[in-house]
């Protein structure tokens, strides 16, 4: 293993960085604290590392005094616990000096190693070595760290491109964020068209139609098999695909889990209720789906209605599903969420009195009022409408709040001041 160790760390250092897309996310470097980058496979962990690195390289540091590794190379397999000693051991021999200096250790999808999260703590303890690690699981926010860095680490969340980033990898850059000429709108317009349609995983954006969606199938199967089987050692498979395909031809919707189960029950798929609810579980910890519960006091009533789960990228959906076109509504609603998850923020979804249905309400923010958002994608029908409208208000009267938001694919209407009926391009860019 020091030999393999010793031919990774030069071959990093002798490497250059790649040329880099700036993300807008940032980390800070505190004495005592590991930092921890999650998200989904292939949207940008490794890269955002690299514009730490590059930022440390910037500021003067050697690049001799950064260690990566990489813990999906296959040369490290089989890689124990016990084998992270090795790591410092190998390092240190080649550079002696830096025993005594800060230096700068990443290392990448390290979740797969088991106790890698009591080196780390080891490591904070008694190295002069500041710690990054990524992971595609949540789990690296709960359960892992819990146990030894409770207190002891600062999370990055990193998210396929947003809209604003797919515009700047575009070169696409409007010259205001709040007055559009009509040029500009037919070409935010068209932009935002793309955007549903190819999603924002880096490295699909060059890609042509056939490939881009081959190379996101294979993203979801990676998930499948290396985040989901192997980890938790699942034999029903049919099941978890199953259930995988379900949400996915019917994202933004209600789900229960009792219901998928008597479905999958009328169709001889054997399957128990409590394994759908871990399968859920577990595919929320890989970053695949999100679930939003119901605005309610009553955390009874939140427990038992059905959340409302969404997809991380609209690429995603349009590589997996078989009726992407049925419903687009679905989609934009799907778009809107993952702008408000980027932020930080946790949406739920309300029903009013009458059972109509809001598609998010916003918990208030340094004590101002709570926000409502309805997603329509076409708001011309008079009956949709009236009925997306008719929700809202109601919502607004019984929230106690004036005014509400609409989102839609391009109408735009602000004659009704409760109401701010806005384009996504626009909302998406300006929110």
């Amino acid at each position: 293993m020091k030999n393999i160790l010793d031919l990774l760390i030069d071959d990093f250092h002798e490497r250059g960085l790649p040329e880099l897309m700036s993300r807008p996310q940032s980390m800070a470097w505190v004495l005592g604290k590991a930092n921890v980058v999650i998200g989904m496979r292939r949207s940008g962990k490794t890269w955002f590392c690299y514009q730490q690195m590059q930022e440390l390289l910037e500021k003067g540091l050697e690049k001799e005094r950064l260690l990566y590794l990489n813990f999906e190379d296959e040369r490290l397999l089989p890689f124990s616990a016990q084998d992270f000693q090795s790591v410092l051991e190998t390092y240190y021999r080649k550079f002696p000096a830096f025993k005594s200096q800060q230096c700068y250790l990443f290392l990448d999808e390290v979740h797969r190693i088991e106790g890698w999260d009591k080196f780390v703590r080891r490591v904070l303890d008694t190295e002069q070595l500041s710690v990054c690690v990524t992971g595609s699981s949540s789990r690296l926010l709960s359960k892992e760290i819990a146990t030894s860095l409770r207190g002891r680490s600062l999370t990055t969340e990193i998210f396929p491109f947003s809209f604003k980033e797919f515009l700047y990898y575009k070169k696409v850059t409007p010259k205001s964020v709040r007055r559009f000429g009509s040029k500009t709108r037919a070409m935010l317009q068209n932009l935002i068209g793309q955007y549903l349609k190819i999603g924002g995983f880096p490295e699909v954006q060059t890609f042509d139609d056939e490939l881009r969606r081959e190379v996101l199938q294979n993203y979801l199967d990676v998930v499948i098999l290396r985040d989901v089987v192997e980890r938790y050692s699942i034999s029903n498979t049919v099941a978890l695909r199953a259930l995988i395909r379900h949400i996915i031809n019917a994202p933004a919707t209600r789900f229960s889990i009792n219901k998928f189960y008597n479905s999958l029950k009328s169709q001889g798929v054997a399957c128990t209720k409590n394994n759908l609810y871990g399968y859920m579980d577990h595919l929320t910890d890989t970053f695949l789906f999100y679930q939003v519960p119901l605005h309610s006091r009553s955390e009874k009533a939140r427990r038992v209605n059905p959340k409302k789960v969404y997809v991380i990228d609209p690429g995603l959906l349009e590589a997996m599903s078989l009726h992407i076109t049925d419903d687009r509504g679905a989609l934009l609603e799907n778009l809107v969420f993952m702008h408000f998850r980027r932020q930080g923020l946790a949406p739920e979804y309300y029903v009013t009195k009458n059972g109509a249905e809001v598609d998010f309400v916003l918990a208030a923010e340094d004590r101002s009022e709570r926000r409502l958002i309805q997603v329509c994608w076409d708001i011309h029908d008079p009956v949709t409408q009236k009925r997306e409208v008719s929700a809202l208000l109601s919502a607004m009267q019984e929230l106690g709040l004036s005014r509400g938001t609409i989102v839609t694919w391009l109408d735009e209407d602000m004659s009704d001041k409760r109401l701010n009926i806005v384009p996504a391009w626009k909302w998406l860019l300006t929110e």
